[in-house]
């Protein structure tokens, strides 16, 4: 259980920083926005959706206590 939070901590880290040289273009335009401005909104909701996972699993773990 503890690998899985230290990969969804890293994960919007990796997303964010890690793939920047991939995702650094500005075409193709992704819902209005160029692909890098796109790669980074993405960044914040996979971010969400990490520290939720994580908020689940820590209260999860507590309740077991």
């Amino acid at each position: 259980m503890n690998t899985l939070k230290i990969i969804l901590t890293l994960l919007p880290f990796v997303w964010t920083i890690g793939m920047i040289p991939f995702a650094n273009k500005v075409h193709p335009i992704v819902l209005g926005l160029p692909f890098l401005a796109f790669w980074f909104v993405a960044g914040i909701f996979l971010a969400f959706v990490c520290l939720q996972a994580i908020y689940f699993i820590d209260s999860k773990h507590r309740q077991d206590s």
